[in-house]
């Protein structure tokens, strides 16, 4: 029996911008596309839509009451968002049955979901809290990040079949699990949306002889927080700044999407004016800010796929990385589509960033290699993997009498 319908469960949906908001529209849309019946489960909003096929069921109720309350007490208030998720599911699965429900690991939505008779669960790995800074901070924030990683692990552990987005990834999420090594799993890399691959294409890039005189333009898409690396960024454009001053390094600007100018009030000014923090964009702005980029900044430490690394290719932007994380090394490293910096430090960032500053050359033939490796992760692509995998679970399930 073939997969018919499905639930995939996700903390939030486009409009919202989230990396795993995408994600999840992505998956939907392209499971949708192939016949199949797809309902997503999401906390951003209340009520029911339909959306390019997909429902859109919003967990998150009315009035959340005294649920609400308990969701912002420490360590056991991780289990009111999934218990939302749990009744939302139970009350259509209960009428008509899904073959499959899907979660993401991350802070688990579907560790109660995962209780529902007769169905296969399937977690689709993003980056777990633990790499997200779940485990920092004071002894209260400590343990209640604690209690959402073991969560995590619970939750996972119980899944019929399991989904990463790149094999480095996978190694890394069945330690830290401690998955049982049975389990189904494969190695499904996601999907932009057409319209955005449509704005991409036939992308212009800045040919040499039309970019002299000007500043080599830099692209920074994130959050400024120690995981995207951008401790290291800065660190790198303080080293930069100084030689552009001395006139050893072309001139240079590094526009901050995701950045306020408020973060960047304590620099100094010789560092400041080749910063422009950009805040928050649309898709539109942001393909724009892509567009006129000679280069792209993601130096993160650690991605479970990168959406960046993927938009930038899609664009054919160059990337400068960082070689500690396995999703630049497999995107960026094997297709030669940019730099990676040998550690996670401003003066290795700053040695590569040099490299491409001062080569347009190098961009040049970089830009040509981005080119060649986008498209490799379509939607077509995406489907047909993500219902083999579902397949395998489903046997996997009843071969375990789960």
């Amino acid at each position: 029996m073939s997969i018919q319908r499905t639930a995939l469960i996700a903390w939030d949906y486009p409009p919202s911008a989230s990396g795993l908001a995408v994600a999840a529209r992505e998956i939907a849309e392209s499971l949708t596309e192939t016949g199949i019946d797809v309902t997503v489960y999401t906390l951003d909003r209340t009520g029911r839509a339909e959306e390019n096929g997909v429902t859109i069921v919003g967990a998150l109720p009315a009035k959340p009451g005294l649920s609400g309350w308990m969701r912002r007490r420490m360590a056991f208030g991780h289990l009111v968002a999934p218990k939302w998720f749990d009744r939302a599911v139970a009350a259509d699965h209960a009428t008509h049955r899904f073959d499959c429900l899907e979660a993401t690991n991350w802070y688990a939505p579907g560790a109660l979901v995962l209780r529902q008779p007769n169905t296969t669960f399937v977690t689709r790995h993003s980056t777990p809290a633990a790499s997200t800074g779940a485990l920092n901070g004071p002894l209260r924030d400590r343990i209640d990040g604690r209690f959402a990683c073991r969560l995590e692990a619970r939750s996972a552990r119980q899944s019929h079949g399991h989904i990463f987005n790149t094999a480095a990834h996978g190694e890394k999420i069945r330690a830290l699990y401690d998955l049982d090594p049975r389990t189904p799993t494969r190695v499904i890399g996601l999907s932009l949306p057409p319209e955005r691959l449509a704005r991409a294409a036939g992308t212009a890039y800045p040919h040499p002889a039309s970019t002299k005189g000007r500043p080599v333009e830099i692209l920074f898409v994130g959050r400024a927080e120690e995981r995207k690396g951008f401790d290291c960024l800065l660190d790198a454009i303080k080293i930069l700044s100084r030689e552009a001053s001395t006139g050893s390094l072309p001139d240079f600007r590094l526009r901050l999407v995701g950045v306020d100018a408020e973060q960047l009030a304590e620099l100094a000014l010789d560092v400041r004016r080749h910063l422009k923090a950009l805040g928050r964009l649309s898709d539109i702005e942001l393909d724009e800010a892509y567009r006129r980029a000679d280069l792209v900044a993601a130096p993160s430490r650690y991605e479970s796929f990168g959406l960046v690394y993927q938009e930038a290719l899609a664009f054919g932007r160059p990337v400068i990385g960082l070689a500690v994380d396995p999703s630049a090394r497999q995107v960026i490293g094997e297709s030669h589509a940019g730099l990676l910096a040998s550690e996670a430090s401003g003066t290795a960032l700053a040695d590569v960033l040099r490299s491409a500053i001062s080569s347009p050359a190098l961009r040049l033939e970089c830009h040509h290699r981005a080119l060649a490796a986008a498209g490799c992760f379509s939607r077509r692509s995406l489907s047909e993997k993500t219902l083999r995998l579902y397949a395998a679970a489903r046997e996997y399930r009843l071969l375990q009498g789960r």
